[in-house]
């Protein structure tokens, strides 16, 4: 019976062609997300996802290597990829993982800014430089990455005319950050390894 079903036209040619599509949908985002973590120093989450992503593209590469003829397959395996690489973007946007430091330079008196920062929790360091247009303050906060919006929309609440740059921090230590709200799960588990780990 099952022998039927996989010789049928419609395994062939619908089934197993979505099939690989999937897969290279999941194993391009596990890779997306492992290399995030490679890239933060994350030394057990990266080899955990590099095992699911290896396992996922063998699977994928397989069908395609048993079945050379069909060029289905191969249409299948190239929007898998493509695919894949959207949706690990859009993964990686949601875990947001890390902290980036925001730099804000403003010849506006920015003293409301961080005040509202610093009564938010941020730990916020100021100072006085001279630009190319005269005297600025230069503002410097570390800030966790799902929380970049938040801060991001500070500063253009209250100094919407700063220039701001952000740039990813590997390590960060000793600083002023909100109280974190902890997660369960096996993911939240795994950090805490990896912090401990350190």
């Amino acid at each position: 019976m099952f022998e039927v079903f996989f010789d049928s036209d419609l395994f062939k040619w619908v089934l197993l062609p979505l099939l690989i599509v999937l897969s290279r949908v999941v194993d391009v985002t596990l890779g997306t997300i492992r290399i995030i973590y490679i890239a933060r120093g994350m030394r057990y989450l990266a080899p955990f996802f590099g095992f699911f992503e290896i396992l996922v593209w063998l699977l994928a590469i397989g069908q395609i290597m048993r079945n050379l003829t069909n060029p289905l397959y191969y249409l299948a395996y190239a929007v898998g990829f493509t695919l894949g690489n959207f949706v690990g973007i859009l993964v990686e946007e949601r875990l947001a993982i890390g902290s980036v430091v925001i730099r804000i330079i403003t010849q506006k008196d920015s003293d409301t800014l961080v005040d509202r920062l610093r009564g938010q929790g941020y730990g916020v360091t100021v100072l006085n430089a001279i630009g190319s247009t005269g005297m600025v303050k230069v503002i410097f906060t570390i800030v966790k990455r799902k929380n970049l919006e938040e801060v991001i929309d500070e500063v253009r609440k209250y100094n919407p005319r700063a220039f701001f740059s952000v740039e990813d921090v590997r390590t960060a230590r000793e600083g002023i950050f909100p109280p974190a709200r902890e997660g369960r799960g096996f993911l939240r588990s795994l950090q805490k390894g990896q912090r401990k780990g350190k």
